[in-house]
């Protein structure tokens, strides 16, 4: 190992740096469980007329300054033994191929992160840094109430269960005419074996105070809302008793927010 890198070495100061440069685009996103591209192409001078790669490597960093894990590697001539899941993004790769693109084929979050690529020609050499942001869909599993089944004029809660995502979202609620409730909620966030996260969410609803119908809709770690649910408590509107005027009074105790239901007999008013 030592006399390899002593000779890589010699190599690279000996060498006409011819080139340029190994361009890679700095940021790219891949889904959970599909294939995920790594574009890096080496660019040469023009006066390189056959270039030949002698050396590739591509390596995934835990941090800035780690020398990173061996993913996939190349060096004079002979491919090494990939890790499982990458390969170059050409199936016919060559050393007289500039297109040096990583594919991970089936990707998991424990891809997420940043990669090094290391590429030395008979002409000179680069290296570069270049990320990988895995996401993946979050969906709801279910919403359902405890107790069961909702009696009115009495406290209950709504429970909204979403699983599969990746970075953490978050559960936010809204009722039938699209008032958000989240600050009355509290959410629970859980990752998996598999690094994906569970979320759980649930909103008391206080007596007197239940609307028709909620809705508990998940939103991605960039604020895009990817699916929702619409829970009906099958209580009528209390706004639909006649001779009755309601008012909903909002306040915060300890950054929660509440809704009050005050009534009084209704009257005419010119």
């Amino acid at each position: 190992m030592a006399s390899s890198g002593i000779i890589v070495f010699i190599f690279t100061v000996l060498c006409i740096c011819a080139v340029k440069s190994v361009e890679c685009k700095a940021e790219n996103v891949g889904h959970y469980g599909q294939q995920s591209l790594l574009e890096c192409v080496v660019k040469t001078s023009s006066d390189v007329t056959d270039p030949n790669i002698r050396m590739v490597a591509w390596k995934k960093l835990t941090s800035p300054e780690d020398e990173g894990d061996l993913v996939l590697g190349f060096n004079r001539g002979k491919l090494d033994e990939p890790k499982r899941g990458y390969r170059f993004a050409e199936p016919s790769w060559n050393e007289k191929n500039m297109n040096v693109s990583l594919l991970i084929t089936n990707t998991a979050v424990a891809d997420n992160g940043d990669y090094k690529c290391i590429v030395i020609t008979d002409s000179g050499d680069d290296s570069i840094v270049t990320t990988l942001k895995v996401q993946a869909k979050y969906s709801i599993s279910t919403v359902y109430s405890i107790p069961k089944k909702i009696v009115p004029n009495t406290d209950s809660t709504l429970v909204c269960e979403s699983h599969g995502g990746y970075p953490q979202g978050t559960i936010r609620w809204f009722d039938e005419e699209n008032h958000e409730w989240t600050k009355s909620s509290e959410m629970e966030a859980k990752q998996s074996d598999d690094g994906l996260f569970q979320l759980t969410s649930r909103l008391p609803l206080l007596r007197a105070s239940t609307f028709q119908k909620y809705i508990c809709a998940v939103f991605n770690a960039s604020g895009g809302r990817e699916d929702e649910k619409t829970f009906e408590t099958n209580i009528p509107s209390s706004r639909e008793s006649p001779g009755i005027v309601y008012d909903t009074l909002l306040y915060t105790t300890h950054d929660s927010c509440y809704a009050c239901w005050h009534h009084s007999t209704a009257h005419n008013t010119v």
